[in-house]
């Protein structure tokens, strides 16, 4: 059997954005091929179904956004410094209104967290290893004495975490700069200080 040849992430990044504007259950088949240039059999071979298709997207958003999350901390700024230019990131895709910025592992695990196990072990599993990676760029904020020794590494990453959600939540009300600045700017003040 002949395999479909295609550019297997921007099919997956396709799929992504589908995902992200869509959700899982309101995507059809019918909006994946159309998103993504591949017939539906191509995707079958490929990804065995709609939901292969899923965790494959899933598993591209992960890697795209650890990679975005290493370059930007891979720099010669201060840890604080690229807390900060996180956190604006953060705010510009939520100033944005642009469905496809949203963060497609929250949103899959609030719409499938319940109905799919595996979906649910993926998603927390990818939003741990996050976690972790905030708690490693607050451990290297100590180590550079940037934020108080006595620091908890953990709990400021779980804080951080927090916040992120909570900006996501109530940019979703409220899209506005001048709301949402003094909530990121209070978030990193509150994080460095502890």
């Amino acid at each position: 059997m002949r395999h479909a040849e295609f550019d297997r992430e921007r099919v997956l990044r396709a799929a992504m954005c589908t995902f992200m504007v869509n959700g899982y259950t309101k995507t059809s088949m019918q909006d994946l091929t159309k998103a993504t240039g591949l017939h539906p059999g191509s995707i079958y071979c490929a990804f065995d179904n709609k939901k292969g298709l899923f965790i494959a997207a899933i598993e591209q958003y992960q890697q795209d956004r650890t990679d975005q999350f290493k370059q930007l901390f891979a720099n010669d700024h201060s840890t604080v410094d690229n807390l900060s230019d996180y956190l604006a990131q953060i705010l510009q895709e939520c100033l944005s209104g642009d469905a496809t910025k949203a963060c497609l592992l929250t949103k899959s695990l609030s719409e499938m967290g319940e109905q799919d196990e595996q979906i649910k072990q993926i998603t927390c599993q990818f939003l741990q290893s996050w976690h972790q990676s905030i708690a490693q760029v607050f451990d290297t904020a100590k180590a550079q004495q940037l934020i108080p020794q006595k620091s908890d590494s953990q709990f400021l990453a779980q804080y951080l975490v927090m916040g992120i959600y909570g900006l996501r939540t109530v940019a979703n009300t409220q899209p506005d700069v001048e709301v949402l600045q003094p909530l990121a700017d209070k978030l990193l003040a509150d994080l460095i200080r502890q």
